[in-house]
Formats: C-alpha cells, structure tokens, sequence
C-alpha cells in the first residue's frame, strides 16, 4: 500500500486492539502506527503528524468523530477517513455526508466487519482511493437522499430540534429562520413521516405530533442518543 502511517482514533481498548493487529499486518504496508482514545487527542495528532491515513470511530468521547473528520478535512482536504461504527443510524450518515469534501475517498464500516473485510476496505479506500461503505449503511443512505419521503436537511435539523425539546420560537432563533418557516418545515415532517391529527373516541388528538416524530425517529434509527447528547452540549440557550 502507499500509505505509510496511520492514526486509530478509537476510544474501547478491545476494538483499538483488534484495528492495530489488523494494521501491523507487513502485507498492510504501515511502518508507523499511532493511537488516541478520544476525539480531542486524535485530532491534535492528526493535525501535528498528518498520517496518510485515519480510522475513525464515530462514538468517541470530547469531540465526535463527525467533528473530528470536519477538522481534519479543513486543514487536509485529501486525506482518506474510514469511519469506523457500531452504528448505521441516519444521523451519522448524514453527518459523514455533510462534512466529507466532494474528492475525498472515505469509507464508513460497521464495527462487526470481519478483519478480511475490513482489510479490502483499507486497500480500497487507502491505496485505491475509492469510496467504500457498508451495504447496511448504503441502505440508509437511498432512504436519506432519494426516497420521495425522505426529510430534507432543513427538515432534518428541525426534528433534531424538535427531539432536543426547543419550542418554535428556540428554534427560530436558532436556525435563523422565521416562525413561518418553523411551523411550514414541522407540517412537512409530519406529513412525510405520516403523523395525522387522528382524533380519539373521546376527542382530542391521539398523538402530540411532535413527541410522535422524536419517537418515530428514534424507532427508525432517524436520530441516536449520541447524536442528541452532542447537540445539547453546543445549545446555546440559558435554561
């Protein structure tokens, strides 16, 4: 392989375990091998030694993988990521989408790959620079990007609210956006995910539509608690 170096961010000491085995395999080609167990110590080594290569888990501790791979990016546009998970939950894959540049190889694998997948991976995404995800993954991404159903960003990021418990007004400010706007995006949510008035036997609605949403999101794996506890770390509203 071309790469030389590589940088494991990974925060359970099994799994970093098992990805250094596989790396120091000679047939890998890696003579320098460097490990963080959280996002703020693998981003501050991938920006002092820029590796030829990072595996990323998503779920790290201090800064999200997300926001790590966003950083590392800014500073090394072609530098290839593959994204490491347990998880193939909407919210990472759009997340990786958002950051990831338009020519950057990057690959997202699931943490119960096998170590000869996970070795094809490697090649394909470090040497070959090709795009490499899992079949499970790709699956939720055609559910996010092309299905007619599908939530927009803009939608997306207001069910991200929505789930975090902000009203309409929080939302507005936070989005920069009008109450207009809120309430046209909250209907259009609701439509798509298919969440009516349907009034009871005693009258009144069945459902608060809004708590609807969050739990339907979480049921279809639209948003994590991982995703939501980032979230709340960055509101910037007083309580």
């Amino acid at each position: 392989m071309k790469a030389r170096s590589i940088l494991i961010v990974e925060d359970d000491l099994l799994h970093r375990e098992f990805l250094r085995k596989v790396v120091s395999n000679p047939d890998m080609g890696f003579v320098d091998v460097q490990e963080a167990s959280d996002g703020e110590e693998g981003l501050a080594l991938a920006l002092k030694f820029r590796p030829d290569a990072i595996i990323l888990d998503l779920q790290i501790p201090k800064i999200t993988g997300v926001d790590v791979a966003k950083a590392v990016w800014a500073h090394f546009p072609d530098l290839p990521i593959m994204f490491w998970s347990n998880y193939a939950d909407e919210a990472y894959v759009r997340g990786v989408a958002k950051v990831a540049p338009s020519n950057t190889a990057y690959g997202y694998l699931l943490k119960s790959s096998s170590s000869d997948r996970l070795e094809r991976a490697m090649r394909g995404i470090f040497e070959d620079r090709q795009t490499i995800i899992d079949y499970e993954v790709v699956g939720i991404q055609k559910r996010a990007k092309n299905s007619y159903h599908a939530l927009t960003d803009a939608e997306y990021e207001v069910l991200l609210d929505i789930a975090l418990g902000l009203t309409d007004s929080a939302i507005s400010e936070r989005r920069n956006i009008s109450m207009r706007t809120v309430q046209s995006r909250l209907q259009s949510i609701y439509a798509k995910m298919g969440i009516s008035e349907v009034p009871s036997s005693k009258g009144g609605a069945v459902f608060n539509r809004r708590n609807r949403a969050v739990v339907l999101a979480l049921m279809a794996r639209q948003i994590n608690s991982k995703t939501l506890e980032a979230l709340n770390n960055e509101l910037a509203f007083d309580e």
